[in-house]
């Protein structure tokens, strides 16, 4: 198969199949599996970043607000390019998911906020 052909079957994945395979891939890569993980008890089970704490709906309000990749991996040193190339991919495929959360967070803040 040339780099061409993968580039086209690749590209004609859906998000969740593009998530599935940046997973397989990185897993490859990595030895602590840059996937995304729901874990009950841990950050309310919203899906993060694999071995870390770090949600992915806090990535992505982070990039609506402006921030660049690089802004996010200066702030958070133990994620990679491809843990954030996930994280977009998963948003990508679970849109709901994650603007349902952040619309959650807001809200809670907003609570927080005015007390």
């Amino acid at each position: 198969m040339t780099a061409q052909e993968l580039e086209t079957q690749l590209l004609s994945l859906t998000p969740a199949q593009k998530v599935e395979a940046i997973r397989i891939l990185t897993q490859g890569i990595s030895s602590n599996n840059d996937g995304i993980t729901k874990t009950p008890g841990v950050m309310g089970a919203d899906a993060c970043i694999a071995g870390t704490r770090i949600p992915v709906w806090l990535l992505v309000s982070y990039r609506r607000q402006g921030a660049k990749d690089a802004d996010i991996l200066d702030q958070y040193p133990q994620l990679s390019a491809a843990n954030l190339v996930t994280a977009w991919l998963y948003a990508e495929a679970f849109p709901d998911e994650i603007d349902t959360t952040i619309h959650e967070q807001e809200q809670a803040d907003a609570i927080l906020d005015a007390s």
